[in-house]
């Protein structure tokens, strides 16, 4: 199922790299949401995109002095304020 987006949201994987972007919300489904919840990725919180890797795929991220990688799938239902 499609997620609408407010008119000021983007999704993670659209964000340029080195750009930090305030968390306001994650889709998907439960179980996605609850593992990257654990990770850091909380509505409110600040997130860097660090970068990308070659192909495209993972996406590496910086979430309260952490780096961790997502896939981009993953990072198209979490989206952020620019």
């Amino acid at each position: 199922m499609a997620e609408l987006a407010q008119s000021d949201e983007i999704p993670l994987a659209s964000l340029s790299s080195g750009t930090t972007a305030l968390l306001t919300r994650v889709g998907g489904d439960r179980a996605f949401r609850r593992r990257v919840m654990e990770l850091g990725l909380v509505p409110g919180s600040a997130v860097q995109k660090r970068q990308t890797a070659p192909l495209g795929d993972p996406i590496e991220l910086e979430v309260r002095g952490c780096r961790l990688s997502i896939r981009r799938a993953e990072a198209e239902v979490v989206w952020v304020k620019a």
